[in-house]
């Protein structure tokens, strides 16, 4: 099953407000830098130090930051 994401503001909201924060991955044991896109209730998430055994990716998800706690906003 595929998922298609799209991340399309309404033409009257034209600022996106983004958070940026340090989270950490206890079962994966990585740690990612992270974009909060705060209109869109969606994160950006990028491994922090890249793994040699593990492929680079970006991750896009749906996430409320409320409902959440994280190491460190910057």
């Amino acid at each position: 099953m595929s998922r298609n994401m799209s991340v399309v503001l309404p033409e009257e909201e034209k600022e996106i407000t983004i958070q940026r924060f340090i989270d950490w991955d206890k079962c994966a044991n990585l740690f990612y830098n992270n974009i909060y896109l705060e209109n869109c209730k969606s994160v950006i998430k990028m491994q922090l130090i890249p793994r040699d055994d593990m492929e680079e990716d970006i991750k896009i998800k749906k996430f409320d930051l409320e409902k959440y706690t994280y190491l460190c906003d910057y």
